[in-house]
């Protein structure tokens, strides 16, 4: 059996992997941080293998004494969809690091450690854009967020994307005149747009660098240019429209309720973006609440895992107060 109340908290990204060992009382015994998990590149064992890495030195460090916990609480990326859930759920279990295991997407790490209950919607705008919302009773709404497939547009990968189209466009003749096709090259030191695609195409720039024009983009936006701007705008639009539609699922639309805003895209508090959501939540949610989540995602998965355990109020209260 596992050790009484006791929690393992895990909120595991695409780039790394925080892991903490909760006492029943709330006190974080140990912490520690691995890789990140992906299952889709390298398969679900090798991927828990990863978090096993992680989980043994927590374990290890809390002594020998810490055993098996009680509950694993798991926020996982990649996690997209219920029966991708269900599927590593099981995997996580097979290591037997706790009696019981509940693994949800890691963007309910990040709405938990926003909140004092379980009640609000969280939108995170990373490399990605994804939006979950949940209530004390166990109601949650989600959408599948697996790109242009499920009907997504966003993130810094989308925007690095379509302010490419829109910057090429515009250096053949195609479209319009815009900044961004002097910007986007300029940021790799290229001085044109068929430079920077072909640096692109030949993989002389990695294509993980992509993701480095997002911030370019607002820039360009900032500076006044109006392709930028209407893509930013744009985004606010994704950003207001899933909050929204995820308040409505839950019944929240029209009391006071928390919005969260997490995610590298909207941490960085990009003025023309910042305003935009504000203004489309306030026709379309007046009551909504808004903030930017600065707590650690870690914290909601341990936050999530008292819940499932009933900590009472007080260990809650304890263990945010270690990661204020």
């Amino acid at each position: 059996m596992g050790v009484n109340g006791s929690v393992l908290a895990i909120d595991a990204g695409n780039s790394k992997t925080d892991v903490a060992l909760i006492g029943a009382d709330g006190t974080v015994l140990s912490t520690a941080r691995g890789g990140g998990f992906q299952p889709p590149v390298v398969g679900v064992e090798t991927a828990v293998d990863v978090l096993g890495a992680a989980v043994e030195k927590v374990l290890s460090q809390a002594g020998t004494d810490a055993g098996r916990v009680a509950h694993v609480s798991a926020c996982l990326a990649n996690a997209d969809l219920p029966v991708e859930e269900e599927q590593l759920t099981g995997a996580l279990a097979a290591r037997d690091w706790g009696d019981t295991v509940e693994v949800r997407n890691d963007t309910f790490a990040i709405l938990r450690a926003g909140v004092d209950e379980p009640r609000g919607v969280a939108v995170v705008c990373g490399a990605g854009i994804n939006c979950v919302g949940m209530v004390p009773d166990g109601r949650t709404a989600r959408f599948p967020a697996i790109g242009r497939i499920s009907g997504d547009w966003g993130g810094g990968s989308g925007l690095s994307e379509e302010a490419m189209w829109f910057a090429a466009r515009a250096e053949d003749g195609r479209g319009e005149p815009t900044e961004l096709a002097r910007a986007l090259p300029a940021h790799f030191g290229l001085d044109s747009m068929y430079a920077l695609i072909e640096a692109l195409h030949l993989g002389r720039i990695a294509p993980e660098r992509r993701h480095e024009l997002a911030p370019v983009l607002f820039a360009t936006g900032a500076a006044g240019d109006p392709v930028a701007r209407a893509l930013v705008d744009r985004l606010a639009e994704e950003v207001v429209a899933l909050a929204t539609v995820a308040l409505t699922r839950l019944g929240l639309l029209g009391e006071e309720a928390p919005v969260l805003l997490g995610g590298s895209v909207l941490a960085a508090r990009h003025p023309q973006l910042d305003d935009r959501i504000a203004e489309l939540l306030a026709a379309r949610a007046p009551k909504a609440v808004v903030r930017v989540v600065k707590e650690s995602p870690v914290l909601g998965a341990g936050l999530l895992g008292l819940d499932h355990t009933g900590a009472a109020p007080e260990v809650h209260a304890r263990l945010r107060a270690q990661y204020a």
